[in-house]
């Protein structure tokens, strides 16, 4: 309805209806109302033929479209609801919505809103300018991102490949002749090629136990047989040695336990996977087999890892021996005395190589053992990420338990401005929950920065004479 109309002529019943209709309207749809005027153009006579005019969208021109005035049925259309009637709901239907911001910057404004002058309408084409050569920028970045990424993975699988041959046809033929030759420590810093693995680390570790194939099946009927016996009894008998299972940890509870916690991102080895039944059985027969360390928390790990790289009988032979070690041997069998004099030998090149972090511990009373544990009863296969851990793993089977806390040097080498800044707890929890973004060469290069000699004294020496006193 025309406007000068309205205030010289008296309220007719239609319009005085409309406008108690928009005060009985939800006050959502009175806005919907208000903004659908302001943004299209309206007839000046109200009986006039419909002409057809250029509407307006919030932020750029629509076809053309007709334009009456508004009444209660209007109204109702436009809303979606009765008049008399609560609105339900938000209209869907809009009769304007954004287009983009190159139309926010660039668009005339309507008509009926007054012109952007010439120093606005350049700043706009400036802004958006900028704004397109930094999204092209950011393009940019990222493309050359991906194809360096793209790049360094051909040149790793190149190398893989190259290696995987060197390893196939002059190493592991000539296996006791080349083996601590320069080229091949060389190799095996670099990191095994994963076909050849699991070859590499049995050879590596040995068989000093003389475990065959049939002995382990022999202690896997045992374990089979004692697990019959416990889902029937349930109860467990004394070990024979007359140790409790449950003071060596090795009841069944603690091995289900630990397996479902067992690199649960793979979900292979938790109930239902394909490598469940796998693990069980060589953690199992290892309770059998060594009753006197029984099962220990943390074994899964190891095992695991052993069972991804090795066929069943062989997973058991090198697990077993591996846990034969004498690093091993006096964490799993818990011998507190051992343990802190191998704490007492790391602290001795932590201080040699990491004087500055050595002291602010000592400071915050952050000893080796509440990180060093976790680190070493896994082999870090807890801590690292998968990948990097197996490349740990490649060394450690070289170069024996003095890489174990080597890794543990260049971790802290790694993280040793951060560690720096933070305190007591938590310097603690970072240490035992590491940023799972390790990159191996990174870690690598840390270590290879973190050497293990104290004076002219190497880690044998140093080692051998903390166990020497008492």
């Amino acid at each position: 309805m025309n406007k000068a109309r309205t205030r010289t002529r008296p309220l007719s019943h239609s319009t005085f209806r409309a406008g108690r209709d928009l005060v009985e309207m939800d006050p959502a749809a009175v806005n919907t109302v208000v903004m659908v005027s302001l943004f299209s153009k309206k007839q000046r006579e109200p009986k006039g033929p419909s002409q057809n005019v250029p509407g307006w969208k919030l932020f750029g021109k629509v076809p053309a479209r007709e334009s009456a005035p508004k009444d209660s049925r209007t109204i109702q259309q436009v809303t979606g609801t009765s008049p008399t009637q609560p609105q339900q709901g938000r209209r869907k239907n809009l009769e304007f919505e954004p287009l983009s911001t190159t139309a926010l910057i660039l668009e005339d404004r309507p008509a009926n809103l007054p012109a952007k002058s010439v120093e606005e309408a350049q700043r706009h084409r400036q802004e958006y300018d900028e704004m397109v050569a930094e999204a092209k920028k950011r393009e940019l970045k990222e493309a050359q991102r991906k194809r360096k990424e793209m790049k360094e993975r051909f040149k790793q699988e190149e190398s893989i490949a190259n290696a995987m041959v060197v390893w196939n046809n002059d190493i592991l033929p000539n296996w006791e002749n080349t083996r601590n030759t320069r080229r091949v420590r060389e190799l095996w810093w670099q990191g095994l090629p994963p076909n050849v693995r699991g070859k590499v680390w049995s050879l590596a570790i040995g068989n000093e136990l003389n475990i065959t194939p049939e002995l382990y099946e022999i202690f896997l009927s045992r374990a089979k047989e004692r697990w019959r016996n416990f889902s029937e009894t349930g109860s467990q008998t004394e070990a024979d040695d007359g140790a409790s299972l449950a003071d060596r940890e090795s009841s069944l509870d603690l091995i289900k336990l630990d397996i479902s916690r067992t690199f649960p991102p793979l979900f292979i080895f938790q109930k239902g996977g394909p490598y469940h039944d796998l693990l069980h059985s060589v953690l199992g027969a290892y309770t059998c087999y060594r009753p006197d360390v029984g099962y220990v928390q943390g074994m899964s790990f190891i095992a695991a890892v052993l069972i991804l790289n090795l066929e069943e009988a062989d997973a058991f032979i090198a697990f077993a021996n591996l846990l034969n070690k004498p690093c091993q041997l006096a964490f799993f069998r818990v011998d507190h005395d051992l343990m802190l004099k191998y704490f007492a030998a790391f602290e001795v090149f932590f201080e040699e190589n990491l004087p500055r972090l050595f002291n602010h511990f000592q400071s915050s009373n952050l000893t080796p053992d509440l990180y060093l544990i976790d680190w070493i009863f896994t082999l870090y296969s807890k801590s690292l990420p998968l990948d990097v851990a197996c490349r740990v793993w490649d060394v450690f089977c070289r170069d024996g338990e003095e890489f174990l806390f080597r890794t543990g040097l260049g971790i802290l080498r790694l993280y040793e401005d951060v560690l720096l800044q933070m305190d007591f707890i938590r310097s603690a929890q970072f240490l035992t929950r590491l940023p799972e973004d390790i990159g191996s060469d990174r870690l690598f290069a840390c270590i290879a920065a973190a050497p293990m000699l104290n004076g002219n004294r190497k880690w044998s020496q140093v080692s051998s004479s903390k166990h020497e006193k008492t």
